[in-house]
């Protein structure tokens, strides 16, 4: 079994200071084989919100797998906007925007689908997904793979499919070509974890689509801030969902569901 945290849309810069310690003591605890941050490290994509951001995620086991969001590139400076959109990001942050973890059973590739054009929207390309089928073809049989991105190829039927990434069917085509079992996103700072099978039509084929909200931003949208930890078997994933519990000042256990694989499809097996 392998256990991966999921964190997504940190914000440093308008991040909750009293979830930070809370949550750093708790993923030590958890002991991950790997920390996935899926995106929005910082609100304005400053260079102390990214300084602010480095020195947390030096506080977390690692491996760590990391990708930017649209947060993570400068908004009002527009020069820097459309020059150099992730210069921050790769001098404070990871200089890997295609980061990956593979060991004797998971894979877990990360792909950037934040874009200057776009101020909140994300993107995949043909290079991407490219560069995507020749890393998995260095991925043994056995292996559960596991991409990582900011914005969602999948989402609950209460938010509209503008916030899918742009591309998205072309890039599940690709994933159903390559086996890949799990997708990992953040963005809409809302929990959900299901399969893909609903959205698209693939025969044979339904990927597990995993959502993370905020783990420490102020703008929860609605819902407590949260993680994800995932629990991996080759034919089984168990999500567990933490919630930020204003009574106990803490991260709690709040709902798992099961999921398993018969072929190369992902099912709900049970809910805890």
């Amino acid at each position: 079994m392998r256990t991966i945290v999921h964190l997504s849309d940190l914000h440093f810069g308008r991040v909750d200071q009293d979830l930070l310690r809370p949550l750093q003591e708790l993923v030590n605890r958890l002991a991950p084989d790997v920390v996935v941050v899926s995106g929005d490290l910082t609100q304005r994509a400053r260079t102390e919100e990214f300084k602010a951001a480095r020195a947390w995620l030096d506080t977390l086991p690692g491996p760590q797998i990391v990708v930017p969001g649209n947060h993570d590139i400068p908004l009002y400076n527009v020069a820097s906007r459309f020059l150099t959109p992730l210069r921050k990001y790769t001098r404070y942050i990871t200089l890997d925007l295609a980061p990956e973890y593979v060991d004797e059973e998971i894979a877990v590739l990360g792909i950037n689908t934040a874009r200057s054009l776009t101020f909140k929207d994300g993107r995949v390309n043909k290079e991407q997904l490219a560069q995507m089928r020749q890393r998995m073809q260095a991925v043994g049989p056995d292996h559960t793979r596991i991409i990582v991105t900011h914005h969602p190829f999948d989402l609950p039927d209460t938010f509209d499919k503008d916030d899918l990434v742009d591309r998205a069917p072309m890039a599940m085509q690709a994933f159903a070509e390559c086996g890949v079992d799990v997708l990992l996103a953040g963005h809409l700072h809302a929990s959900h974890a299901g399969n893909s099978a609903h959205r698209y039509k693939i025969s044979g084929y339904a990927a597990l689509v995993v959502q993370a909200g905020t783990a420490t931003s102020t703008r929860g949208r609605g819902e407590s801030n949260s993680f994800n930890v995932l629990r991996i078997d080759p034919d089984d994933v168990r999500v567990e969902r933490y919630s930020w519990i204003e009574g106990t000042a803490s991260f709690e256990p709040v709902h798992t569901e099961c999921f398993r694989r018969s072929g190369d499809v992902w099912s709900l097996a049970a809910e805890g």
